[in-house]
């Protein structure tokens, strides 16, 4: 019988607490995550939200933004959200919910959960996430890649090595480059404004898709993956894929990138944690 599983995603503006078994949400349940907070709010936050649900889970999936290495959790990037180095996450879970837990990065797991469920198919991939800020997740020979790996968002090639990745693509920077236009709008603003035919904000959107098709096709000559997927806010955002494919370098067919649309959309990361805790703490 596949366990119910409670998967917790925390995240730069939301964090999101599911009961999931296989890869059915069974409950769900949305708190903000305060910036001006820290972890042990945000987890006795997500504890109060689910204390009313009577049903019994047998493991927890907690996938985050940043770097998690042997359950202590370490922010990359304080403009994304600020995590202090080092904060024993699992240790803090297991203690405030009574059972077993286990984290990773929010995209790696994310890229679990396609793989399993969604884009993948069953074939290896990567996953890409753009969002409010940049994260990745990489698969191969069926197995997901922990620790550091797919952290896009922090590479400093496709930025010119004058800052992290995301710092020039995301949901965040569009949200700056709009109110350098002078218009308090974060990034679904942007898009709005551009599909009325403001001539400020199509510029934003055109050099964040150029960005990511850049680093699509750098993706794929290092890993020569049988297709990347793409998902968060801004990568699902109406017509942004489609921008990204078109930007892409004008290379013969075997060298360019597959670029799909995950299919998981937002809950992505919460199943592929809870079968991350599933198959790793239960079936052992």
């Amino acid at each position: 019988m596949t366990e119910t599983i409670l998967a917790i995603d925390i995240g730069g503006t939301k964090t999101l607490a599911t009961l999931v078994r296989g890869a059915k949400v069974l409950r769900e349940v949305k708190v903000p995550t305060s910036r001006e907070a820290g972890p042990d709010d945000w987890i006795a936050s997500v504890a109060q939200a689910v204390g009313g649900w009577d049903e019994p889970f047998a493991a927890i999936g907690v996938a985050v933004t940043g770097f998690v290495n042997d359950g202590l959790w370490s922010g990359l990037n304080p403009a994304t959200l600020g995590v202090p180095q080092d904060y024993p996450l699992v240790a803090t879970i297991e203690a405030t919910f009574g059972r077993p837990a286990v984290a990773a990065n929010d995209a790696q797991v994310a890229a679990w959960g396609e793989y399993r469920f969604g884009a993948g198919e069953g074939e290896d991939l990567v996953f890409l996430t753009i969002s409010t800020g940049v994260g990745g997740g990489i698969v191969v020979n069926g197995r997901p890649l922990l620790g550091l790996s797919g952290h896009f968002g922090q590479t400093l090639l496709a930025s010119s090595g004058e800052e992290p990745f995301e710092n020039r693509v995301s949901g965040r920077w569009m949200a700056a480059e709009a109110k350098r236009a002078g218009k308090d709008l974060e990034a679904p603003g942007v898009f709005a404004a551009a599909r009325t035919g403001e001539s400020w904000a199509r510029p934003i959107i055109d050099a964040s898709a150029r960005r990511v098709a850049l680093l699509c096709q750098d993706i794929q000559f290092m890993f020569d993956t049988p297709r990347i997927a793409i998902g968060g806010g801004i990568g699902l955002a109406e017509g942004y894929l489609d921008n990204v494919r078109s930007q892409l370098p004008a290379y013969r067919p075997r060298l360019a990138p597959n670029l799909v649309p995950a299919r998981l959309r937002g809950h992505a990361g919460i199943v592929g944690v809870a079968d991350l805790a599933a198959s790793t703490l239960l079936e052992r």
